[in-house]
């Protein structure tokens, strides 16, 4: 639980009481039928109860896209701002109200293509934001383009011959700009997206949570081999915080590290044990580990990890800009805006 959360919510996470539905809004909800959006959208509001915060203080801000509806059906605060700009309004609703639960809802183009600037200087401040990027690798909003995270040879609408874009990794964009919370889960793993849910609003600093997300109109299945319960186990491993990398029906494989590079092992041959597997460790300040597993899914031999990857401490851009007013205020004394305006040169415009 982060400080904002305490000062809100001293006594104890019960002591709310609210339910799901309170957290529903009387919208029509207007997501094609069986679409992962609703799946994200009722984990949401399943879990901010636990959270113990007040309505009051939740706020969701979205870009464009079909994601970017979703604060039209929470009943909360909430923004459906311009393009990619989400984090930008996001940030400065923040800086203002610092006690506020801040949540930026995007989608793959939203925030990787269009937004894509406003999305690392996001994450490289580490403002106290969550973002919940919902990641289906097509354009479904405008009816099938490929997107920043779409294969390479993806045939869509746009690329009737293939996309020749190599795809952009969200996990790996967010270590690249030093992000100090990065998550991966899926739509239809509903325990798991709310365990992620829970874990990132407890993080003080910027909350990254890529989730692996259905578009059953155009981009059906994309996901289907990580989170079928057919090909799941075989194809996924969850990263825990100081447990092995273990995964497979019969948890009878793991991960260890052939130099720098990830290889899947058996357990079962007798040449390996759980000894000699990856050991997970989000704490690590150094995000050379955590880059490695993040490219783990440009493996097609490699489960791909779901779980937290990262989540270290660092300070908040809010926090670090307060203290600097503060101390500008004892230095130079009480701001003047009208002094500072007639300051220097002025003129009269006749």
């Amino acid at each position: 639980m982060n400080a904002e959360t305490k000062a809100i919510s001293p006594n104890g996470p019960t002591e709310l009481k609210l339910t799901k539905k309170d957290f529903e809004s009387d919208q029509e909800v207007r997501w094609c039928p069986g679409c992962g959006d609703y799946a994200i959208l009722a984990q949401t509001q399943r879990t901010l109860p636990d959270l113990n915060i007040p309505k009051e203080k939740y706020v969701f801000v979205s870009g464009i896209g079909c994601s970017s509806r979703f604060p039209y059906y929470m009943d909360t605060y909430g923004f459906h701002t311009i393009h990619g700009r989400a984090p930008a309004i996001a940030t400065g609703i923040k800086i203002t109200n610092p006690d506020l639960s801040v949540w930026v809802i995007t989608g793959d183009g939203d925030a990787l293509s269009i937004g894509g600037n406003h999305f690392i200087h996001l994450l490289r401040r580490n403002v106290d934001i969550n973002v919940i990027l919902f990641n289906n690798r097509i354009y479904g909003l405008t009816k099938g383009q490929y997107s920043p995270t779409s294969e390479f040879g993806k045939v869509t609408k746009s690329t009737p011959f293939g996309s020749v874009d190599h795809p952009f990794n969200p996990v790996s964009v967010a270590l690249g700009a030093s992000a100090t919370f990065v998550a991966r889960t899926t739509d239809r793993d509903p325990a798991h997206l709310q365990k992620i849910i829970k874990r990132a609003s407890a993080h003080k600093g910027t909350a990254l949570i890529e989730v692996l997300q259905n578009c059953n109109i155009f981009n059906d299945g994309t996901w289907f081999k990580y989170t079928d319960k057919n090909s799941k186990a075989e194809n996924v491993v969850y990263l825990e915080h100081g447990k092995p990398l273990v995964f497979g029906a019969e948890q009878d494989k793991g991960i260890r590290l052939n130099g720098f590079r990830p290889e899947a092992v058996s357990l079962t041959n007798g040449k390996y044990s759980e000894k000699d597997l990856l050991v997970h460790d989000e704490k690590d300040t150094d995000a050379t580990y955590a880059f490695i597993l993040s490219h783990m899914m440009d493996n097609p031999n490699l489960p791909i990890p779901v779980g937290v990857f990262r989540a270290i401490d660092k300070v908040c851009y809010e926090d670090a800009m307060a203290q600097q007013i503060e101390a500008s205020k004892e230095k130079f004394g009480k701001p003047d805006l009208q002094a500072l305006l007639e300051a220097g040169d002025t003129w009269d415009v006749e």
